[in-house]
């Protein structure tokens, strides 16, 4: 499975996550507060780290150097969360900033890309030999 990749996604998306971060906090305050977006912001910055930090978990965990065929819920994970976090928080992002409101519909999407990711997590637990072997 393709971790190394997932492990610079994780890289990529925690660090424009804090940029973003400290951009609304300090650049943008004033202009996210006068519209009444500074919680938009903040919730999209609050789900982008949170899943690029589970992004960076899985790329690092045992299922990185597992047989494939015992991680591809977790490969399907780490997919649905980087895709999760460009649909999701990228539209809010983006509605925080005025953007039309037809890019609303696209938060849900990602929100289900985040929900999927999660499942996966789920599956790949529930099919996982214990963890104590004898």
């Amino acid at each position: 499975m393709p971790y190394r990749i997932f492990k610079l996604i994780a890289g990529i998306l925690g660090l424009c996550g804090v940029v973003f971060g400290a951009f609304g906090a300090h650049a943008l305050k004033a202009q996210l507060v006068a519209s009444g977006q500074i919680e938009t912001w903040n919730t999209a910055v609050l789900y982008h780290l949170i899943h690029a930090v589970a992004l960076l978990a899985v790329s690092m965990g045992p299922a990185a150097n597992a047989r494939p065929t015992d991680s591809r819920f977790l490969a399907i994970a780490s997919a649905c969360w980087a895709v999760g976090v460009v649909l999701f928080s990228g539209s809010l992002y983006a509605l925080a900033l005025g953007a039309p409101h037809w890019l609303g519909p696209v938060t849900p999407l990602g929100g289900l890309a985040f929900l999927i990711g999660w499942g996966c997590v789920l599956a790949n637990g529930l099919k996982s030999p214990t963890l104590h072997r004898d």
